[in-house]
């Protein structure tokens, strides 16, 4: 059985290069023809002449928080929920659409293995004809069905376990006997902690293909003293799998479907190999076409190729973020969430959201200049934390003026060793 998924990743680096060049004035043309925001943003660019990355590196690059923005006043105004972003709209051409906190709306189109996750899952150990036990969320955010739409693609059962309901993962993987799991690293060890203290064996359970969240090597080294061989890949809800680990362990392989820059943070500009900076991607899915989408990720590019034959770029895989919004428990967390909790009540006079703990045991504590120390307040802060984030959340008071005074409104504090 190859170790490759196709003869993509064994292609050599010119060959890529110049199929994904040839390719990209294509898809400019298209979002600009067919994704009205694309068509405002690159109006004036003659996509034919988009076919370098020099000539690549002078359109525009857009953010996150400005993609939000764009589809809050189009949906203000009674226009596309997608903000002009989506090259496809409700009906056939459109499975399903996901949420993403924020509000961001994403598109689900027709095609098999969409968000091109079978790459990941087969280099993870995965082969066809074996059950897979999927712990990603499969309401609102895309996660659970990128997974699974992979995992069919390359020819896998799923078992759709979803979050939450730990002793019921437990049983389910007892009964089922997957070969292994799909999900972030922080829910297969609690579900593996939770195994262990009820006395229940996990046998089957070989291999995982993680996401959402770092795994460090200290997590790493966890599972695999359990038996469990474990496996990264780096996707997003906007653009699908762009970076995946192998068995070599030594960094990420580019997906082949994406073209990546690595840009100077708050810039477009790209910068030496080597530098870390932000993650800067162009799509070439003709659904959802993405040019120069700043992920707001921390990378830099690794050099020489990868050990086992994949001769695609490799990345050092995520390094942080660009901007203050943080990964909580495989959910974004932005600032503008932060400031919505503190308006809602008049008492707060600055808050500060502080992201702790080790690996695998992310604690959000929001800490909130107030004069008023009533446990009421802390309750219904609490409360509020819940329903904007979806996660919870510590409060604890504070005196005025005792935040320190650097801007930042999200702490990331955790340890990654």
């Amino acid at each position: 059985m190859s170790d490759f998924y196709d003869a993509l990743e064994t292609r050599s680096p010119a060959e890529r290069e110049a199929a994904l060049l040839a390719a990209l004035p294509q898809q400019v043309a298209h979002a600009q023809a067919h994704a009205p925001a694309f068509g405002r943003l690159l109006a004036g660019v003659d996509a034919a002449t988009v076919c370098t990355r020099e000539a690549l590196a002078r359109l525009p690059v857009t953010r996150k928080y400005e993609l939000l923005e764009q589809q809050k006043r189009s949906r203000a105004e009674g226009g596309s929920v997608f903000g002009g972003f989506s090259a496809i709209e409700r009906g056939a051409r459109m499975r399903r659409v996901f949420a993403s906190p924020g509000t961001i709306y994403e598109p689900e189109g027709t095609g098999q293995d969409y968000w091109r996750v079978a790459r990941a899952i087969y280099a993870s150990g995965f082969r066809a004809g074996e059950l897979i036990h999927n712990s990603f969320s499969y309401h609102f955010v895309p996660a659970g069905s990128m997974m699974e739409t992979g995992a069919h693609a390359l020819g896998c059962s799923v078992f759709p376990g979803g979050t939450g309901q730990t002793e019921q993962q437990v049983q389910a993987m007892a009964e089922l006997q997957p070969a292994g799991y799909i999900g972030t690293p922080s829910f297969l060890k609690i579900i593996v902690e939770k195994a262990a203290e009820l006395g229940v064996a996990l046998p089957s359970v070989k291999k995982a293909m993680f996401g959402g969240e770092a795994f460090p090597p200290s997590l790493r080294d966890w599972f695999l003293a359990r038996g469990i061989d474990g496996y990264q890949c780096y996707a997003t809800a906007d653009l699908g799998l762009i970076a995946y680990e192998t068995s070599a362990r030594e960094g990420l392989v580019l997906d082949e479907g994406v073209i990546v820059e690595i840009v100077r943070p708050g810039t477009g500009d790209p910068v030496p190999e080597g530098e870390v900076g932000e993650l800067v991607i162009t799509t070439l899915n003709t659904d959802y076409p993405l040019i120069r989408f700043g992920t707001g990720d921390l990378s830099a590019v690794l050099p020489g190729t990868c050990p086992t034959g994949r001769t695609g770029t490799r990345i050092k895989g995520w390094m942080g973020r660009a901007d203050q919004t943080t990964k909580v428990r495989g959910m974004f967390v932005h600032p503008g969430q932060v400031a919505a909790i503190a308006r809602r009540f008049p008492q707060v006079l600055r808050a500060r959201l502080v992201v702790r703990g080790e690996m695998a045991n992310d604690q959000m504590v929001l800490l909130v200049e107030t004069v008023e120390t009533a446990e009421g307040l802390a309750l219904q802060l609490g409360e509020a934390i819940r329903e904007v984030t979806k996660l919870r959340g510590e409060v604890q008071m504070v005196a005025p003026s005792s935040l320190p005074n650097d801007g930042k409104v999200i702490e990331d504090a955790r340890s990654y060793d």
